[in-house]
């Protein structure tokens, strides 16, 4: 038995390509792909204006992944 890394983009471009329903693991990889943008925000001024595209900050701002908006 073997792990695999998800591909966390991947996800969200099949979810917004409708390939993809949303369920568990785009919430996922919302998070995980919201916590690395933070930390390369902090790591330099050079990053503090990168943000997600407006179709994922809707996603990520829906009733389900409050916490992360």
């Amino acid at each position: 038995m073997f792990a695999t890394e998800t591909d966390h983009f991947e996800v969200l471009s099949e979810n917004l390509n409708g390939l993809r329903e949303i369920d568990e693991q785009t919430f996922s990889s919302v998070a995980v792909l919201a916590e690395r943008m933070d930390r390369l925000k902090r790591s330099s001024p050079l990053f503090e204006q990168i943000s997600f595209s407006p179709e994922i900050e809707e996603l990520a701002c829906s009733d389900a992944l409050s916490e992360i908006c």
